[in-house]
Parts: structure tokens; C-alpha cells; sequence
């Protein structure tokens, strides 16, 4: 008994072009070597594409309703081809390969150039999103027909968002500015407000300059580098989404202090005097108060730093605790020695 082509193809006789079409894209699809590894799927995938050549073409279809495919391949009596058939010049033989019919309908020969989605049922187009499913809306809708001679798809697209046929939109880069702010702001946190000029669509659909106050909220403790973004803010135009402005936070310069993380760093100037003999230092803090420090009985190197705790700036992730006060000496040295002090310190001061 011979191959039911309509029965691989899970369509009656009664099916149209499109049935038979969407019954051959589902199937091959579905059992493509390539993406699918079930030991079946070479056979069934030959035998697709060799039901959907007989049924898509409309002489062959004819014969293989009225003789089956005994009788389409010339194999009985009365059928086309066979020692009875008086025109004896129609004979069918499957070509064999599965692979270039499949090149033919879809366009292509990879199944996963068809589909990005990777599970036979998707493919995506940026935000457009292409569906086939048991309902075939396809061959409902009107569109340009892609692929080959079966036209695998019509290309009526499907937007999450736009209407159909609508072209994605691009946003434009981020816009950049430097965002400057005192010790004194990061201590304590401050809210920045910061005026922009943009263009902007009015409800009649024009584009005019316009001018926008955003506040940024500094938390306690922030890093220079830390980046604010406010989103799609930038210049609104047709066709495109509106560019994200980002404001990068960076230390002003402090006439007292410099930043270190979370750190202050202070430089406390002594003579070279005080450096030997021990001094008592005022050292100013960003609260306002001063502390003391004592440096009597040690002698200030060049190198020596003084570390007061909980003196410096919050730290970002826990602004209940703040980094240390770091108290660093500038020794200043004579600039001219007389001989007798030079005889003297001869005397006292170490080889």
C-alpha cells in the first residue's frame, strides 16, 4: 500500500494551498535534522518535504487523488505512466533531498536563520515580534509573501508597543555633565537642582525649546564618579526616543581638605622647630570644630601621619559611619643658618 501524503502532512483532501503550505512549515520546521536529534526526524523530515512537492503541485495532486502513488509513480496499470496510459510521457520520482525543498520554500537552508527564538514558533525582528501558531493568522492577513514558491510567511509584523509596520525607534546616546559638589554637601547630603534646556513635542505635534529643572537628591557620603540618570530627558525628536542625561558627581576643590574614599586628608604646617621639639596643633575639622593635637615628646618626620577616627566622611553603603581624619605635616624648613646656630646644632643633633 502506498504513502497517504495527506496523512504525513495531518490535512484532509479537502485542504487548500494555504492548509497545505502552513501543514509543510509546521513540519518541517518541527522535524529539521538540524534541530531536531530524535532518531525519527530524518525520515519524517524526507517524508514532509516529499507529501508537500506531490500536494503543491496541481497535476500531481490530480493523479496521486485518483491513482494514489502507485499510480502517480506509474506503478499500476490504468495510472499515468503505466503500460495503459495512452499519452505514457508523465513519470514522478521524488528527487531525494529533503534539504533543498526546505531551501525553497523557506529561502533558506538554516532552520535557525529563520527562527532567532531557536523553538520553531518565534521569530523576532527587534521589538517586532512574529508568531505562527495553530490558528494561522497569518493566512488571514494580507502582506508581502517571503520565501520562495510556498511563501513561507507573510510578513505582517506585530509591534508589543507601536502599531504594525511602524520602523523601531533608536535612542540617542547619553548626554553627560559633571556634577560638582563641596566636602560640606557630601557630609551631609544635599538636593542639586539643575536646569536644562531641551526641545520638546507640544500637544500640537511641534517641536519648541523648553526648560526643565531636575532635582538630584546627593546622598551622604557619594564618591566622586558616581553617575545620576534621568531618563529619556534629552531632546525629544520624531522617529527617535529622547537620549538619558546622566550627571557625574565630582569633588570641588576645598581649601582645607582633600578627599581619600571616605577619608579627609589634612596638612597641618610646623616648623622645623616644632617638627623636633614638639608642638601643640589645631587641626579644623568640616563640622566646624577644631581638634587639638599634642606633639610633644616625638618628633615630626616627613613622613609621619596622624590619624583621628570618625572624622571624615560617611561612607556611602553605611552613612551611620564615617572614615577617619587623616593629619599629614608640612615641615617648614630654614631657609639660612648662621654659624653659631650651625655650630649649636652640630653639637645636639645625632650624626
Amino acid at each position: 500500500m502506498g504513502k497517504d501524503f495527506y496523512k504525513i502532512l495531518g490535512i484532509n483532501k479537502n485542504s487548500t494551498d494555504d492548509d497545505i503550505k502552513k501543514a509543510y512549515r509546521k513540519l518541517a520546521l518541527k522535524y529539521h535534522p538540524d534541530k531536531n536529534k530524535t532518531p525519527e526526524a530524518e525520515e519524517r523530515f524526507k517524508e514532509i518535504a516529499e507529501a508537500y512537492e506531490v500536494l503543491s503541485d496541481k497535476k500531481k495532486r490530480d493523479i496521486f487523488d485518483k491513482y494514489g502513488e502507485e499510480g502517480l509513480k506509474g506503478g499500476m496499470p490504468n495510472g499515468p505512466g503505466g503500460p495503459n496510459d495512452a499519452g505514457g510521457n508523465f513519470t514522478y520520482q521524488f528527487h531525494g533531498d529533503p534539504r533543498a525543498t526546505f531551501a525553497q520554500f523557506f529561502g533558506s537552508s538554516d532552520p535557525f536563520g529563520i527562527f532567532f527564538g531557536g523553538d520553531g514558533n518565534r521569530m523576532f525582528d527587534g521589538s517586532n515580534i512574529f508568531m505562527e501558531d495553530d490558528h494561522d493568522i497569518f493566512a488571514q492577513m494580507s502582506g508581502q509573501r517571503m520565501g520562495g514558491p510556498g511563501g513561507a510567511f507573510r510578513s505582517q509584523s506585530f509591534n508589543v508597543n507601536q502599531s504594525p509596520n511602524r520602523k523601531r525607534q533608536v535612542q540617542d546616546p547619553p548626554i553627560e555633565h559633571d556634577l560638582y559638589v563641596s566636602l560640606e554637601e557630601v557630609d551631609k547630603g544635599c538636593v542639586k537642582k539643575m536646569k536644562i534646556s531641551r526641545m520638546a513635542v507640544g500637544q500640537d505635534g511641534q517641536s519648541r525649546k523648553e526648560e526643565k529643572v531636575l532635582n538630584i537628591n546627593v546622598k551622604p557620603g557619594w564618591k566622586a564618579g558616581t553617575k545620576i540618570t534621568f531618563q529619556r530627558e534629552g531632546d525629544q525628536m520624531p522617529g527617535k526616543i529622547p537620549a538619558d542625561i546622566i550627571f557625574i558627581i565630582r569633588d570641588k576643590p576645598h581649601a582645607l581638605f582633600k578627599r581619600e574614599g571616605s577619608d579627609l586628608k589634612y596638612s597641618a604646617k610646623v616648623s622645623l622647630k616644632q617638627a623636633l621639639c614638639g608642638t601643640m596643633i589645631k587641626v579644623p575639622t568640616l563640622s566646624g570644630e577644631a581638634l587639638s593635637i599634642n606633639t610633644s615628646g616625638e618628633i615630626i618626620k616627613p613622613n609621619t601621619v596622624k590619624r583621628i577616627s570618625a572624622k571624615g566622611l560617611p561612607f556611602p553603603k553605611e552613612p551611620s559611619r564615617k572614615g577617619d581624619l587623616l593629619v599629614a605635616f608640612d615641615i617648614k624648613f630654614p631657609d639660612s643658618l648662621g654659624n653659631g646656630a650651625k655650630d649649636i646644632l652640630k653639637d645636639v643633633l645625632p650624626n
